[in-house]
């Protein structure tokens, strides 16, 4: 029995080894130069970076107006469906546009003679060790935050209270209240309830895990964009990716917003996913002399990735977002809300989706 183990990976290998090989000749990996116009697609792509940037940062910023709008604020109705709306459409950025590109880009006709790149389906293997992945580190992140509160609300818990005479925390809160006596003192230095800190921690971990997700793959799009030098690639992905980074911001910003987060880090993290596709456009402009997207290295590296990043996405909206809010106790117990959510998980999914057809 000791011995299963790797016996099945034999087993697996000449499995693989005996697969068919496709045919190197089907595959012309060689760019076709009818419609490159590389000055036109170089205006589209200046364009493509302010409108990016725009649409990022208005999805990012939205979820913020719940400080002024209360309808928007953290808890509601109206933000529950604003999020179950978010949720959807990450989850179909996951599922529609990222891990079907993983699989186009490893499975290419043009990696036939590397490796075993068109003999295994590499993609999902990378997107399920990636969700793997996400599940261990949002599990060992999530317990050591945990700890680390724990440890800090015994600390204070443990510390002697002010001496008579000085003005401690005792004395402000008498001072406060107008009352005296040493269980207002006492209120003070009580840790926050845990329920309350547990939540806490779960959305600064699941925020700062759904960042590099989303990320890894704006990344990806935006080197993708930059490095064509044709203005009929171009021209549809602008608007196309402008709502997809706009619908992208508002489910990072929810998930920010619930975190609460200081302003500083509130906005390090809205701006980081705001520039990232720009940069990536950039990036894909200065290496598109010398980038051939074709290319055995391009395809592999492109398919891991994003590979990768669906796995991080799909496993962050499926058990961070959407589980948390459909099965909390409010929602299980108003039908209406339930319905208001899955309607809106199903608009932003759709709505998602459709934008395939033109990225």
């Amino acid at each position: 029995m000791a011995n299963l183990p790797a016996a099945l990976w034999c087993l697996l290998a000449l499995a693989v080894s005996l697969l068919p090989a496709p045919a190197a000749a089907e595959c012309d990996c060689s760019e076709d130069a009818a419609g490159r116009d590389k000055a036109r697609a170089l205006r589209l792509k200046v364009v493509a970076i302010f409108c990016i940037l725009a649409g990022g940062a208005a999805g990012a910023a939205a979820p913020a107006l719940g400080r002024r709008v209360p309808a928007l604020r953290p808890g509601t109705g109206l933000f529950r469906a604003f999020k179950a709306f978010a949720g959807g459409v990450i989850l179909a950025t996951g599922l529609v546009h990222i891990l079907p590109a993983a699989f186009d880009a490893l499975g290419s006709p043009c990696l036939a003679a590397t490796g075993p790149w068109g003999r295994f389906p590499f993609a999902g293997m990378v997107a399920m060790l990636a969700a793997i992945a996400t599940l261990v580190v949002d599990t060992v992140a999530t317990g050591y935050f945990r700890r680390t509160v724990a440890r800090k609300a015994a600390a204070v818990v443990d510390e002697p209270l002010a001496e008579p005479g000085r003005c401690g925390d005792g004395d402000l809160e008498e001072a406060a209240n107008g009352h005296h006596g040493h269980a207002h003192g006492m209120s003070v230095l009580a840790p926050a309830p845990p329920a309350a800190d547990d939540d806490l921690v779960r959305h600064r971990v699941i925020s700062q895990v759904l960042e590099l997700g989303v990320v890894v793959h704006s990344l990806i799009i935006g080197m993708s964009l930059g490095a064509s030098d044709f203005p009929s690639t171009v021209r549809p992905l602008v608007p196309a990716l402008t709502f997809h980074q706009l619908f992208e911001g508002i489910g990072l910003g929810g998930c920010i917003v619930q975190a609460r987060f200081r302003l500083k880090s509130v906005v390090a993290m809205a701006l980081f996913f705001s520039v990232t596709t720009p940069a990536g456009v950039a990036v894909g402009i200065a290496i598109s002399s010398v980038y051939d997207e074709t290319s055995p290295t391009a395809l592999i590296v492109q398919g891991l990735l994003e590979a990768a990043a669906a796995g991080i996405l799909v496993y962050m909206v499926l058990v961070d977002i959407l589980a948390e809010e459909f099965m909390s106790a409010r929602v299980q117990s108003r039908a209406r809300l339930q319905l208001a959510l899955n309607a809106s998980l199903l608009l932003g999914a759709g709505l998602m989706s459709i934008l395939a057809i033109w990225a």
